[in-house]
């Protein structure tokens, strides 16, 4: 075999690398998945808790003083097992419903965080007198474990136990929309601007080096823009949805541009020599052809750059969007937060009870986020035309 002419000695030698290759190749993608599984595991297992919360049933007294002082609505040896969130909200109760003056009611209340923590077994810092109080409770069944829907109908909260999204949410919601306002209309219309109108000049190749540029920039900077020039130069309300969402804006730009006008590039040649032949005009032919059959790549392409958008911190936190907001916004012109300005702030507290909402918010963040990309793969699948 030696003496063959056509026999190539290296041949054996690039079996082997391409083997090579191949294994390495397959062992990235199974490193890849299995580390993706750890994260999402560890991460939901680290959440589940922040679904659940604890209630004591105690009896709580309604009267002037204790109205006036909420603390003293309980026996004192229940103080450090009762929520302060949940004793403060009693003159609302009380002017809520008059009739409960004068009376002692037993109630379920929201537990204190620690003692949250402990039924869950976790890291606690009750002494060995309140663990054997919460002992007694469960032995007569005044304990109970719950549906945490606290941390779905409320604000922020520096009471661990009362710490919720909502605010969070409504502010992200409000935030997004002035995003989406903004940035679609304006990227589309930039996009088939240069991709079927603009012509092709020093000019607008200085405009498309510039776009492509500005996809690529650090996100902070946005957010050190948007300061400059949409608070201290025009005077916005700070930490408000309308500049967070006109910052968020600059920075999806580029990439609905880049998206859309790669879309409107797919769109074959024959369209338009098709339209021309019929006597349309540039305009009828755009309008009428061109975008319709690019939308689907157009609407991609937002989506994506949306889902981007949603998962921003740095620049939301420049222009004051992290700040404490235990009230959702009404309107874009309020103070606001938003989801992941939400979960750094959670992230930075020295309670452990917001470990666990850290990790919930973090795996709201990402539900979002694979649903958003989920709605851009199926209208890309369902109104992709094949030519």
């Amino acid at each position: 075999m030696s003496h063959n002419p056509f026999y190539d000695p290296s041949l054996s030698a690039r079996h082997r690398s391409a083997w090579l290759f191949k294994l390495f190749t397959k062992g990235s993608i199974l490193f890849t998945l299995a580390f993706l599984l750890f994260f999402l595991f560890d991460m939901l297992k680290t959440a589940f808790p922040a679904i659940w919360q604890t209630y004591v049933q105690v009896d709580i007294t309604y009267s002037e003083r204790t109205v006036k002082y909420t603390n003293r609505a309980v026996h004192k040896d229940y103080r450090k097992i009762v929520s302060r969130a949940w004793l403060r909200n009693i003159p609302k109760q009380v002017e809520k419903n008059p009739d409960l003056m004068g009376k002692t009611l037993s109630m379920w209340v929201l537990a204190d965080d620690q003692v949250d923590q402990y039924m869950k077994g976790h890291h606690h810092k009750l002494k060995q007198k309140q663990i054997n109080l919460i002992e007694e409770f469960k032995a007569s069944g005044k304990v109970s474990v719950e549906w945490n829907d606290i941390f779905f109908s409320n604000g922020d909260s520096k009471i661990p136990e009362y710490a919720g999204i909502q605010s969070a949410i409504v502010g992200s919601v409000l935030t997004l929309l002035v995003t989406m306002v903004l940035a679609f209309p304006l990227g589309v219309m930039t996009a088939i601007y240069l991709e079927e109108f603009a012509r092709d000049n020093h000019f607008t190749r200085f405009i498309e080096v510039n776009i492509t540029n500005l996809a690529a920039i650090p996100s902070i900077l946005f957010g050190l823009l948007g300061l400059s020039v949409f608070i201290n130069l025009f005077g916005l309300p700070r930490s408000s949805p309308l500049v967070g969402g006109m910052t968020l804006a600059l920075m999806t730009l580029p990439i609905i541009i880049v998206s859309s006008r790669a879309a409107l590039r797919s769109v074959p040649e024959s369209i338009r020599h098709a339209g021309y032949g019929l006597g349309l005009t540039k305009q009828d032919i755009v309008k009428d052809h061109v975008v319709p059959i690019a939308m689907p790549g157009i609407l991609t392409g937002s989506i994506i750059g949306l889902a981007n958008a949603i998962g921003e911190t740095a620049p939301l936190i420049i222009i004051g969007m992290i700040a404490f907001i235990p009230d959702s916004p009404t309107s874009i012109f309020e103070a606001a937060t938003v989801l992941p300005a939400q979960i750094f702030t959670w992230a930075g507290m020295p309670e452990r009870a917001y470990v666990e909402k850290t990790a919930a918010g973090i795996v709201v963040i990402l539900s979002v986020l694979i649903s958003l990309n989920a709605v851009a793969i199926y209208l890309r699948k369902k109104y992709e035309i094949k030519w």
